[in-house]
């Protein structure tokens, strides 16, 4: 591994807060700031603020980003998607580019280092509504009833759906130790080796020592400006977040 390794999650893209198209525009920016630089990009989920796939549909939001990630992948770099609670409908479009679809949580060994990844929702107790909910969108027949939305109607739901629970739930703090996603952390680095976990989801920039010495990073969203991310730098081993 020669290059730098990037992680990042919650650009929200096609979000109706802040300025939708600035959001992009800076997106894209950064995508092709780290082309022939980056080794490996890890999207840790909610890249979408709505994205479901029919068999021979998927959304024109952000068709610019997805160019712009198979730009990436032909100079080289492999990146890999942690679907998330808002773009978790993803069925084969993103595998046919050639992106490595992952399942959290996910052990990865990089540069020497064990990184545990993934989105960060549902990891730990949780709330019991939130979880039910999740499991209603996961499931098979939910799915299969949806496709028969005619895209109109069903982008429009999608969309109106995502928009509100955003509006719902501004301003969330990161509880520290009270927080389901710590205690599944610190649990998950007793049992096992865990250099670095990195996730996405809270909106809110995170960097801790967990008591096991392992570092817990939640990264901030792209709402509000900025670009913000994690990477790791292979020479030297530092993972710094920006």
């Amino acid at each position: 591994m020669t290059g730098q390794v990037y992680f990042l999650s919650d650009v929200h893209l096609g979000l109706r807060t802040a300025d939708p198209a600035e959001r992009e525009e800076r997106f894209l920016r950064f995508l092709k700031g780290i082309r022939g630089n980056a080794s490996a990009l890890y999207l840790l989920g909610d890249i979408w603020d709505f994205w479901y796939e029919y068999r021979y549909v998927v959304p024109r939001e952000g068709a610019r980003v997805v160019a712009e990630l198979i730009a990436l992948m032909d100079s080289g770099t492999e990146v890999y998607f942690f679907p998330g609670n808002h773009d978790q409908w993803c069925f084969s479009f993103f595998e046919s580019l050639g992106m490595h679809m992952c399942t959290q949580p996910q052990l990865v060994e990089i540069g020497g280092q064990v990184f545990c990844l993934g989105h960060g929702d549902l990891l730990g107790s949780g709330r019991p509504g939130y979880r039910f909910m999740q499991g209603i969108f996961k499931n098979r027949f939910v799915q299969a009833v949806f496709s028969t939305l005619h895209p109109t109607l069903a982008f429009s739901l999608g969309n109106g759906w995502s928009g509100g629970n955003r509006k719902r739930h501004t301003d969330y703090h990161f509880r520290g130790e009270q927080e389901p996603l710590y205690k599944f952390a610190l649990e998950q680095s007793e049992q096992v080796h865990v250099d670095c976990f990195i996730f996405g989801h809270f909106h809110d920039a995170v960097d801790l020592r967990l008591p096991t010495g392992s570092r817990l990073i939640v990264l901030k969203d792209w709402i509000a400006g900025g670009t913000p991310h994690a990477v790791l730098d292979p020479a030297s081993g530092d993972v710094s977040v920006e």
